[in-house]
């Protein structure tokens, strides 16, 4: 059985994780910005962390490596999104996605890889997203830092080398969450409204229709049961997570423009 460290754990694909890893055995120290939001569940640890907090990110760990004594494995999933125009995207936003959704994360990364080298062994799995392959319109901030969140992966993957410890990056399609609930969204703006209303009609259509967060809680098992793993790994419908990502990348930039736009009806 193994010492799971889990961001995010509170809703979501945290949640389903959290939930498939205790039940299977695993002990799992599972955090969320809001202790009351954890179920109290057996082999389930609840630790306060706020991504947007670097002394918080430091303290959650070792507070919860302290109890733990080792972590076999460290699951990067907590996220957040804003809609809006990448035109008027304020600066502090930006920053805030890539607080939460890189830099924090790198900094659990760091924490976990000084921890595991030491043990030897280990595995990191960073909860990207495909949509920094296929990037979703007037979510530029999210784009990007999925985008970013995923080149460091790979940089680390070819620095480690033959290291032991692995680490993973797994990239889900939609998957029906309450994601879109929490996604924070800017005021109107004027030329951009009727575009806006179409994007959101087919976000909203897509994640209703989309894959159970169950689906990526299996995969993620999978990985912490197996000694050997793809580099990347896609997760969704077959067309989203196999297809869409083979087609996109054979064609050239204008054409997955024009697919894109075709698609969110823009």
């Amino acid at each position: 059985m193994k010492n799971v460290f889990l961001t995010g754990a509170s809703s979501g694909i945290g949640l389903a994780i959290a939930r498939l890893l205790a039940a299977r055995g695993h002990e799992v120290w599972g955090t969320s910005r809001n202790l009351e939001r954890i179920p109290k569940l057996p082999r389930w640890h609840a630790v306060r962390l706020d991504l947007a907090d670097r002394l918080s990110v430091e303290e959650a760990f070792n507070f919860a490596l302290t109890e733990a004594g080792y972590f076999d494995v460290l699951i990067n999933n907590a996220g957040a999104g804003h809609f809006g125009p990448a035109e008027f995207l304020p600066m502090e936003t930006i920053a805030s996605q890539f607080q939460i959704l890189v830099f924090g994360q790198i900094q659990l990364m760091q924490l976990a890889l000084r921890h595991m080298q030491t043990r030897g062994e280990g595995l990191i799995i960073n909860v990207t997203s495909l949509a920094s392959r296929l990037p979703v319109p007037f979510m530029a901030g999210y784009n990007a830092a999925k985008a970013a969140l995923a080149a460091f992966t790979m940089s680390i993957q070819l620095e480690l080398g033959d290291c032991r410890v692995r680490i993973v990056d797994l990239q889900p399609g939609d998957i029906s969450t309450e994601f879109n609930q929490s996604v924070i969204q800017s005021a109107k703006a004027d030329h951009y409204n009727a575009k806006i209303a179409k994007t959101w009609e087919i976000v909203e259509h897509t994640m209703k229709n989309a894959p159970s967060p169950d689906l990526v809680a299996r995969h993620v098992l999978k990985l912490i049961n197996s000694a050997q793993s793809q580099p990347r790994i896609t997760v969704g419908n077959v067309f989203e997570s196999k297809i869409a990502p083979m087609i996109f990348k054979l064609l050239p930039q204008r054409a997955r423009i024009w697919g894109l736009k075709r698609y969110y009806k823009i």
